[in-house]
């Protein structure tokens, strides 16, 4: 019986850090393409899929949305573990784009530094997981940067 209970804890703070780690790069990596759009004065924009997640960029003269060629702004899979639930503001400023355009970007970052409002929750999606709690957030008001929510922080308080 405790050898189960000893297993049961090990795997679920395994996970835990697993999602600490999930949460961390999609974090840094927001806040990078972000600085991106900014530096090279171009909207850039998250695209949320199912079981992967990609940067795209917004292109002026087509008036559309399209996949980037560089390293950074890449498809990336998610772990089957993960679950992210997104709360983004349907009314949000958006860029203009043709209503067949095949890519929407769910979040768009722009040259001037602001963002669509959102809110995109992290948590485990496993039955062994303890996660009722244990949730990490990241946040846009669309006009403040970026902000990391840790569970069991404040919002302020430095990873």
């Amino acid at each position: 019986m405790l050898v189960a209970l000893a297993t049961f804890t090990l795997g679920g703070n395994s996970l835990r850090r697993d999602l600490d780690n999930e949460a961390q790069k999609l974090f840094l990596l927001m806040q990078t393409v972000s600085e991106q759009a900014i530096i090279n004065n171009t909207e850039l924009g998250l695209v949320l899929e199912e079981d992967a997640y990609r940067f795209v960029a917004y292109d002026e003269q087509r008036g559309s949305w399209k996949p980037s060629g560089e390293r950074l702004y890449r498809q990336r899979k998610m772990p089957e573990w993960l679950v992210v639930t997104e709360y983004i503001e349907n009314d949000a400023p958006r860029l203009a784009s043709s209503e067949d355009d095949e890519i929407r970007p769910d979040i768009v970052l722009f040259s001037s530094g602001e963002a669509t409002p959102f809110e995109l929750e992290l948590t485990l999606d496993s039955p062994s997981a303890v996660n009722d709690d244990y949730v990490h957030r990241i946040v846009s008001d669309g006009v403040s940067p970026i902000e990391w929510q840790h569970p069991g922080r404040e919002a302020s308080e430095e990873p």
